[in-house]
């Protein structure tokens, strides 16, 4: 990922389920929080109720996918988190990608830098 590191911690993870501001939709729920750094952050989980390993996997790869396809078009210095939702594990990954293309992006700016454009 071009502009992107994970975020591995879960100090991280939960300062931004606090103090980050969240986009729920039908496959996900984002977190979201500028990080005033020059690159982004990005954290995706899973949890028991999306279904077994081999299901909570494809979500984290649909995911993964869907956020390399439009990672350019992503505003720069931003804490992302992810998390799957159980009807994420029946679609395809130009299905999520398209959501974030057409209305994540978007919204991500909004939340994260109270940007009405684009």
């Amino acid at each position: 990922m071009l502009y992107t590191e994970i975020i591995n911690k879960n100090k991280d993870f939960l300062y931004l389920y606090r103090r980050g501001s969240s986009l729920v939709s039908k496959y996900a729920v984002i977190y979201t929080r500028k990080n005033g750094r020059p690159y982004n952050r990005l954290g995706i989980t899973a949890g028991k109720k999306v279904g077994n390993a081999v299901c909570r996997n494809r979500a984290k790869r649909v995911i993964r996918q869907a956020y390399m396809e439009t990672e350019k078009d992503m505003p720069i210095g931003v804490d992302i988190i992810i998390v799957a939702r159980n009807s994420i594990g029946t679609i395809k990954s130009t299905v999520f990608t398209e959501f974030l293309q057409n209305y994540g992006i978007r919204k991500i700016r909004e939340l994260a830098f109270g940007d009405k454009e684009k």
